[in-house]
């Protein structure tokens, strides 16, 4: 079974955390939502979400994938803590998976995990003055190699199930999907 880490910061975007997470389990993949301290994280619009740990717990453990939702300040607590910074370079250092959504491309972009890739993001949250070596698109969910990026709350369900695919094929993923009730 795969697993997946998906830290939650406090403000957070909570439509992308919980899509994160819900569409990932509803495929059987092993996600563990850590906050970066224990108990709860209010995400930006208020909503009060429970980690299944935090991140020290978890964070000599290594993950098929690391996930970052967006969201503001989600993103910027995120980039701001070297726990984080640490985990996905090791992630990268080791060939697997690095996925962000919204504002966090922008801790991807940070870590230098973006250099010369192509990447999306929410619109000014990767400025391609301060990252010209990031080919930036419009797309609402672009793959290079490892990395997954995606623009916001509205591509969210896109995200996950690109993910799901990359994971644990398409067969999953259109089987979760069949369920969502999509239009075509």
């Amino acid at each position: 079974m795969p697993s997946v880490l998906v830290p939650l910061a406090p403000g957070c975007e909570e439509l992308e955390a919980v899509t994160i997470i819900d569409l990932l389990r509803r495929a059987e993949v092993e996600v563990v939502a850590a906050g970066l301290s224990p108990g709860p994280v209010t995400a930006s619009r208020g909503t009060v979400l429970m980690p299944d740990t935090d991140l020290d717990a978890v964070a000599d453990r290594d993950f098929d994938m690391i996930v970052l939702p967006g969201g503001l300040p989600g993103a910027t607590n995120l980039d701001a803590d070297p726990r984080i910074h640490r985990l996905l370079e090791r992630q990268s250092a080791e060939g697997r998976y690095c996925a962000a959504i919204c504002a966090a491309p922008q801790v991807l972009a940070k870590a230098g995990l973006l250099t010369n890739r192509r990447a999306t993001g929410f619109p000014g949250t990767l400025d391609a003055g301060a990252h010209p070596r990031i080919t930036l698109t419009e797309e609402p969910v672009v793959v290079d190699g490892p990395i997954v990026t995606s623009r916001g709350p509205g591509t969210a369900m896109d995200f996950a199930l690109q993910l799901i695919t990359m994971l644990c094929g398409d067969e999953r993923r259109a089987a979760v999907e069949s369920k969502l009730m999509r239009p075509a």
